[in-house]
């Protein structure tokens, strides 16, 4: 097979992944591999399918939900093709919302914005759609930019259709009809009903196409989200007061709010809820709301009235593969009541994908047990590959500390206490900046309360709910601090420990406290019972394998290149248990101690010169 390699070396297991991407293409077969960082997984796995996508007339749908990597992908392509010399046509695109020039789009919610711009565009109010066309053809501000031949990224071309007052998102359909390769977001291809108006627009078919599947790991979870759908009171009570002046709409959404807060009577907490508790006369209620919200849009772009009718199309969905969950908790001192009605298996979208595609190349860093996303996905007999890391292990030390524990029922403030008390000293030992997530923000605070007053390093702390400019600026601060050292007290699945790199000198230790085990709610509860029928692995992939891999993605933000030397530290003693220990990678090579600071005093010994040199 023709491989269109973009450096001039291929490293040892960069050409094993490579051989392994030849015999699934060549044999139709999907590959699912966990390739740690450092592999060099992007280029090896475009110059290998960009060569046979051209030559055996297929599309690659490259998909990520990552900007960064959006990035890499553009960058491996633009090499690829000026080294080779070759014709690729491009398209990047994210989302629609995400892509709209219109001010202000960015607060409402994606399925208000779907709701939103359609209005638009059916009443003819959006000028950048309008600018498309011209008397039914194409205008010219599209095709000049349908004849740029350069590969864009996304934000090259939003910029460009800015200048042009054209819709971006429509120029990209329009490019992506005539592109080999089309980089976007995974639910581009598992949302039914998105990818549905996708490959229609393009003219793109799932069995002409190499699907490959960036960071998926995370593709079951968003495959579940974009399944599940939930009504809140407050969501719904919002809806009542956008509906004053319509008695019909009103009188339907309060017949709903009765209906939900007589469910809740005698609830303390949760429980399960049949379809047929929740009895409304869809159609007719749905009929008399839709206009209302059409009409809300029209002036507040968003309308909760829409939040409600889409809850209500989801309700009426099938009981197989999905949990009815209604339940009622206190926030902040006031009482939330809502009604859940969530997916518990991927694999109701993903199969039919999966039996329609050419190929499909998964890969991830933490794509580990690869039987379990096998499982969970739907896949039949694929090939199943892992990876050995890269890095030096000799540049790394893996220490597990089985002094303490954030188990529910050992959650004290004399625990608290000792963490901190384990957790300062190796901080204050660091020769240059550390993380330490925790598994929530309640737990963080708590433990802080003693650690500020333990370590004379600089602290950053996440905060919930912060904007991206918000993120990237805390980030910057932290870098200027390597020198002196700093501390960020993070959340794990937060803003930091994923999709952030910190190479070289920016990052030298990583301190995982606790284990990030699901909420034991009863939606999980119901996960484990459904992948217990299913599989008979419900405890391990609904409960052990998810925390685990959160713990080795958060584990990751250390070590991003060959020549980056640094420290992890896991926190509990539950890691020593070994129904949690054999899941942690092989090459991981952990050393278990309960006097980390020396042996860290000895690693620091050691690599003396590696560190004076970084």
């Amino acid at each position: 097979m023709e491989i269109l390699f973009p450096h001039e070396t291929i490293r040892k297991t960069q050409d094993e992944f490579i051989k392994d991407i030849c015999i699934a293409l060549q044999q139709k077969k999907h590959l699912l591999a966990h390739a740690p960082t450092g592999i060099g997984k992007s280029a090896a796995i475009l110059s290998t399918t960009i060569p046979f996508a051209i030559k055996n007339n297929l599309t690659i749908f490259f998909l990520t939900s990552r900007h960064t990597q959006h990035k890499i992908a553009i960058e491996t392509i633009k090499k690829i093709k000026e080294k080779h010399k070759i014709d690729i046509k491009v398209t990047d695109l994210i989302g629609k919302r995400h892509m709209c020039h219109i001010p202000g789009i960015d607060l409402i919610t994606s399925s208000q914005f779907s709701e939103y711009c359609k209005d638009v565009v059916d009443n003819e109010n959006c000028q950048f759609y309008n600018n498309i066309k011209k008397d039914g053809k194409l205008s010219f501000e599209a095709k000049n930019l349908l004849s740029e031949t350069r590969v864009l990224d996304v934000d090259e071309l939003k910029k460009l259709c800015s200048t042009n007052k054209v819709c971006p998102y429509e120029i990209a359909l329009l490019r992506a009809k005539n592109s080999n390769i089309i980089i976007m977001d995974y639910f581009h291809i598992f949302s039914p009903y998105i990818s549905s108006i996708f490959l229609k627009r393009t003219e793109k078919t799932l069995h002409e196409s190499i699907i490959i599947i960036d960071e998926a790991h995370n593709l079951p979870f968003r495959i579940l989200e974009s399944l599940s759908s939930k009504l809140s009171l407050n969501i719904l009570r919002r809806a009542i007061k956008e509906a004053q002046g319509y008695e019909s709409a009103l009188s339907h959404l309060e017949e709903i709010e009765n209906l939900l807060i007589n469910l809740t009577k005698n609830l303390e907490k949760e429980r399960l809820v049949k379809k047929e508790e929740f009895k409304l006369n869809y159609e007719e209620i749905i009929s008399k709301l839709e206009p209302i919200a059409e009409e809300t849009r029209k002036d507040k772009r968003s309308s909760y009235i829409g939040s409600v009718i889409e809850f209500l199309m989801a309700w009426q969905g099938q009981d197989q593969g999905f949990a009815r969950i209604l339940s009622k908790s206190i926030i902040n001192e006031r009482e939330v009541i809502s009604l859940a009605y969530s997916c518990l298996d991927a694999s109701l979208i993903s199969t039919d994908i999966i039996n329609s595609a050419y190929c499909i190349i998964c890969m991830s860093g933490t794509l580990t047990p690869s039987k379990m996303y096998s499982d969970l996905l739907g896949f039949k007999n694929p090939i199943l590959k892992s990876y050995p890391n890269p890095f030096p292990s000799k540049n790394r030390l893996n220490l597990l500390v089985p002094k303490t524990s954030t188990k529910f029922t050992k959650r004290t403030p004399d625990m608290y206490k000792e963490i901190a008390n384990e957790i300062a000293p190796i901080i204050n030992e660091i020769q240059g900046n550390s993380i330490v997530f925790f598994p929530s923000y309640k737990l963080r605070d708590a433990v802080d309360v003693f650690f500020r007053n333990l370590c004379y390093k600089t602290t950053y702390h996440e905060q919930k709910g912060i904007s991206k400019q918000e993120k990237e600026a805390l980030l910057e601060n932290f870098k200027k601090d390597k020198d002196k050292g700093a501390v960020l007290l993070a959340v794990i699945s937060g803003n930091y420990s994923e999709g952030i790199d910190l190479p070289g000198d920016l990052l030298k230790a990583v301190i995982i406290v606790g284990l990030p085990l699901s909420k034991p709610d009863l939606e999980t509860t119901e996960l484990i019972n459904y992948y217990d029928q299913k599989f008979s692995k419900g405890w391990e992939y609904a409960y052990i394998y998810p925390a685990m891999q959160k713990t080795i993605q958060a584990a990751g933000r250390c070590i991003r290149s060959e020549k980056d030397i640094g420290i992890i530290v896991f926190l509990d003693e539950r890691y020593s248990w070994n129904n949690y220990y054999k899941f942690f990678p092989p090459d991981f090579d952990i050393k278990i101690t309960k006097l980390p600071v020396e042996r860290i005093k000895e690693f620091f010994k050691k690599n003396q010169s590696s560190f004076s040199s970084t």
